[in-house]
């Protein structure tokens, strides 16, 4: 415990002692520049009355213009010297003020430190791990995956009834299907699509998705209306990915194999080259000449 506030004051000490330094040597540095600067402007005054006082004596200044002229330069110097005075208090002042800022901050750091030591739980540095390893193995499995499948099915079961007083809501049909897709009610999820393709006849990727359903609700079989769907999906467009692919795995469950590969071609075409999805549909095209090349019955 000890150990661990010694390194985290040290690492404070650490990392102002990065902040402070420069910031207390561009003080001085400045310092050192205003006071360059005033020795600089009272030579350039000194040249001047020294330059006033021979244009007297050489008679090229009158006595009152000489004396008015020596006025307004030794005004200036005053106004110069007045102003540098201010310019080097308004510097300490910074840093003074600099310095207090980083005492303060040492200091709430220190008081963060001995309130913690007074009401927090230090313990709790050195306990953490081993407590939440015990939690993690006493406790029990949390209900909330639970609650949240049962709110899923609540919501699904809301979507269906609302749906019988409103037909007509195509995206409420579509949402309900895929819905129980995801819930694996295949049934019911081809049902939803019926009334989903029928109010949006022309989305290929649904008559795609209510082939899929009908297939796994008819025992995982493509042929019949499955196929239909899948057929309509390819007519609505030729380059649909799902229907590629249920027709590329009906073709080879009906040993159609060059069929087969023909669809899978089409497809991967459409999928990017270097993905897991080009890889599988290498594979199945594999499979597909190795079972024509080995001379196994196919059905045109």
């Amino acid at each position: 415990m000890i150990l661990f506030w010694l390194i985290c004051f040290a690492l404070l000490v650490f990392a102002l002692s990065y902040v402070l330094p420069p910031a207390l040597r561009s003080d001085v540095a400045k310092s050192k520049q205003e006071d360059a600067r005033r020795e600089a402007n009272i030579a350039i005054y000194r040249d001047q009355l020294a330059e006033l006082e021979t244009d007297l004596h050489n008679g090229i200044v009158a006595e009152d213009q000489y004396a008015q002229d020596r006025e307004d330069i030794e005004r200036r110097l005053l106004e110069d010297i007045a102003t540098d005075k201010t310019t080097k208090k308004a510097a300490t002042v910074s840093a003074d003020t600099r310095k207090h800022v980083y005492l303060v901050g040492i200091g709430l750091a220190l008081v963060a430190v001995i309130f913690y030591l007074r009401v927090g739980t230090p313990d709790a540095i050195t306990n953490a791990a081993p407590g939440a390893a015990t939690a993690t193995q006493t406790a029990p499995a949390a209900p909330t995956g639970q609650r949240s499948q049962a709110q899923i099915e609540a919501n699904v079961a809301a979507l269906a009834k609302r749906l019988q007083s409103n037909p007509n809501d195509a995206q409420g049909w579509t949402m309900l299907a895929r819905s129980y897709s995801s819930m694996e009610k295949y049934p019911e999820a081809a049902g939803a699509y019926a009334k989903a393709t029928e109010l949006t006849p022309n989305d290929a990727d649904l008559w795609a998705d209510y082939a899929f359903a009908s297939a796994m609700a008819g025992g995982r079989s493509l042929e019949g209306k499955p196929m239909e769907f899948v057929e309509r999906a390819l007519k609505l467009d030729p380059d649909n990915a799902k229907a590629l692919g249920l027709a590329a795995n009906a073709a080879f469950e009906a040993k159609q194999y060059q069929k087969a590969i023909d669809y899978w071609e089409r497809l991967r075409k459409r999928v990017p080259p270097d993905s897991d999805v080009a890889q599988a549909i290498d594979s199945r095209i594999k499979e597909a000449k190795a079972q024509m090349s080995s001379g196994a019955p196919q059905n045109k």
